[in-house]
């Protein structure tokens, strides 16, 4: 158990108070961490609102120099962030390096990007040109399902803009934002980096604090409601990136072994815990009991178990509240339609769920219409594209989806009739740092990711002169 500590201000703190870190797999603590008080959020905002100015003061350049400062400095301790990430989140060990490595790519992007004057009139009558101007104070709140991955999609676009941040990782995956916060110490200012950890007490303080001109939200649905409302005050400026309940379309003209492989990979990846995951299956009927038999074996085949042992393809659920959740949703599938692989929780320490695929099952159903963030996968039989099309549609949420068809033209119009951010064809969860990121109705507000994300964390201003 390591000596974490809060960074305020530049300097390595311990928390007025501490809290246990669970790992998953084994349900037992693994790490004791600090705990911030309200009194320790306010120097946090202080120390970011007093950096900021000077930091805002410099070109582009040379804040980007940071990031790629901050993506080698992640490397060089690769390793130790992986180990950590599976310990306290539960993906496997190769899928940890794997975020590893995309947080490193998405920092590398992020530096390349620069938002430059953008002149509109220049003429005889007058000067006109467009900058983007830091916004100040900005507070990042992330979910535990990509700790480092979120963590950065904060801290790169808000630092690259000329911010300061407060940094508020989940309270249970924090170490691996702690230790995040040991690298930023030695590369940024002091005051522009600032990571607290809570036991989800302290949003609500960040997210009305008058000094905070921004917050940037990855999490539930319901979250990012309240965070609306708390910032609501002050008119704060804010990206919401919300849940989903992501469709694929699965014509009947598809190779179904290549195909159930890729949809299962995108909806159990890390667990079933991802934003952007497959989470409802519409299957043409022609290929329905097929592609439903596939899907069945690939999961009976899925090796089940701690991140850390060689060979696991799926961890457990994260945390203790979401396995209840998860079962809840286990129940519901049951009773709505038929089980054919998974449907339990394994008996064993730590929060496991059997990869489970429910077939027979039909919108209406809550493992349809609801959000599971487990793996579970529905499959819903369908016949009309016409149909299916509505039956994607008919949801609150509209984050991502994805069409399967080897007419790649006929799916790709599909897709554009699909109400989500994101809409893949033959694909899914293809995400890129240069690729916006947004969400229809209640997925979110605002755009991550890109020059456009970049760009939610800048005010714009007009320079108007007259000649």
């Amino acid at each position: 158990m390591a000596d974490y500590k809060l960074l305020i201000g530049g300097k390595l703190v311990d928390g007025d108070m501490t809290m246990d870190v669970i790992n998953p797999a084994t349900g037992e603590t693994f790490a004791v961490v600090p705990r911030a008080s309200v009194r320790q959020a306010d120097a946090a905002i202080a120390a970011a609102k007093a950096a900021q100015p000077a930091w805002g003061g410099l070109g582009f350049a040379e804040r980007s120099a940071k990031l790629n400062e901050l993506a080698d400095a992640i490397v060089a301790r690769r390793d130790e962030f992986a180990r950590i990430l599976t310990q306290e989140q539960g993906k496997p060990l190769p899928e940890a390096l794997g975020e590893v490595a995309w947080t490193e790519g998405f920092l590398r992007h992020y530096a390349t990007l620069d938002l430059p004057d953008r002149v509109i009139q220049d003429d005889a009558a007058g000067y006109i040109a467009v900058k983007h101007r830091p916004l100040g104070v900005v507070v990042g709140i992330i979910a535990w399902n990509f700790p480092l991955l979120v963590a950065c999609w904060k801290i790169g676009p808000a630092v690259l803009a000329g911010n300061a941040i407060v940094l508020k990782p989940a309270p249970t995956t924090p170490v691996t934002a702690l230790l995040l916060g040991e690298l930023c110490r030695e590369i940024f200012p002091a005051g522009i980096v600032n990571i607290l950890t809570d036991a989800n007490d302290l949003g609500p303080h960040l997210t009305a604090h008058p000094d905070v001109a921004k917050i940037g939200f990855t999490g539930s649905t319901a979250t990012g409601k309240r965070i609306a409302a708390s910032g609501a005050d002050t008119l704060k400026r804010i990206t919401l990136e919300l849940g989903g309940n992501d469709p694929a379309i699965i014509l009947d003209d598809v190779d179904v072994k290549e195909t159930a492989a890729a949809i299962f990979g995108n909806a159990f990846l890390n667990c079933g815990q991802v934003c952007l995951a497959i989470k409802r299956a519409y299957v043409h009927a022609d290929i329905y009991d097929t592609m439903c038999a596939e899907l069945a074996r690939l999961a009976e085949e899925a090796i089940v178990g701690d991140g850390l042992e060689q060979g696991t393809q799926i961890g457990p659920i994260q945390n203790a509240a979401q396995f209840e959740k998860v079962k809840g949703f286990l129940d519901a599938a049951r009773a709505e339609g038929s089980i054919v692989a998974g449907g339990k929780a394994l008996e064993r320490a730590g929060y496991f769920i059997a990869p489970t695929i429910v077939r027979d099952v039909t919108d209406g159903a809550k493992i349809v219409d609801e959000e599971q963030f487990g793996p579970i996968l529905p499959l819903v039989k369908f016949d009309n594209v016409e149909d299916v099309i509505a039956r994607a549609n008919a949801s609150e949420y509209g984050l991502g989806g994805s069409v399967w068809s080897k007419d790649v033209q006929r799916a790709s119009e599909i897709a554009s009739r699909i109400e989500s951010g994101q809409v893949w064809v033959n694909q899914h969860i293809a995400i890129g740092p240069h690729i916006p990121m947004a969400g229809f109705k209640q997925s979110g507000l605002g755009v991550e990711q890109s020059v456009e994300g970049l760009a939610e964390y800048t005010q714009v201003q007009v320079i108007n002169v007259k000649r």
